[in-house]
């Protein structure tokens, strides 16, 4: 929806295809990239992956591609149009946020590193949403990525969706979610 919106891509969308600029992916792919890449550095930041992780890693990136090839979220023209496509994409990552984090299964890559800042940092979910995406904005822009007025928009509001998401469905941010061992010993009853 915020890609279709016309108006910018996201902070990660900007980064993504500035990497599409020097590595042939389709954006799907990059995403897929980038959120190995975040999966390894949260790893070693001491937050191993969960189902959840490897799931959006690998998912979110596929199914990119397929809805962008099957045309199914429309374009507008109209500014006002263009702006609540914008406003209703932030406002379903916050909700999409909120339901694939509640089963604890292991945030994903995007995700991890934001859960985990606020734990350490103890900050406002938005507010450590909003550093991520300007720092990953920042980076974007420097390979090469497209900026729209929605890139600002989004990358400064969009942690503002998923922390009214939390607050609305009660989410605690310092929760802890299960990583992959401890699912394997669970699954397996040991």
């Amino acid at each position: 929806m915020m890609l279709n919106a016309d108006l910018g891509l996201s902070a990660w969308g900007v980064f993504q295809v500035g990497l599409m600029n020097i590595v042939d992916l389709s954006f799907g792919q990059a995403t897929q990239l980038v959120g190995l890449g975040l999966l390894i550095f949260g790893w070693t930041l001491g937050f191993p992956p969960g189902f959840g992780t490897v799931s959006n890693m690998l998912f979110i990136g596929y199914f990119i591609d397929v809805i962008l090839g099957w045309e199914i979220v429309p374009r507008f023209s109209n500014i006002v149009l263009q702006l609540s496509l914008l406003v209703a994409g932030m406002a379903m990552i916050g909700v999409a946020s909120y339901f694939y984090l509640r089963p604890k299964l292991g945030a994903g890559p995007r995700d991890g590193l934001m859960i985990g800042l606020v734990q350490k940092l103890d900050r406002e979910v938005s507010v450590v949403r909003a550093g991520i995406e300007v720092t990953v904005l920042i980076v974007g822009i420097a390979l090469g990525g497209p900026v729209g007025i929605g890139t600002v928009i989004t990358a400064l509001s969009v942690g503002y969706f998923v922390q009214m998401a939390f607050k609305l469905g009660k989410y605690d941010r310092n929760s802890r979610h299960m990583n992959l061992y401890e699912l394997a010993r669970s699954l397996g009853g040991k």
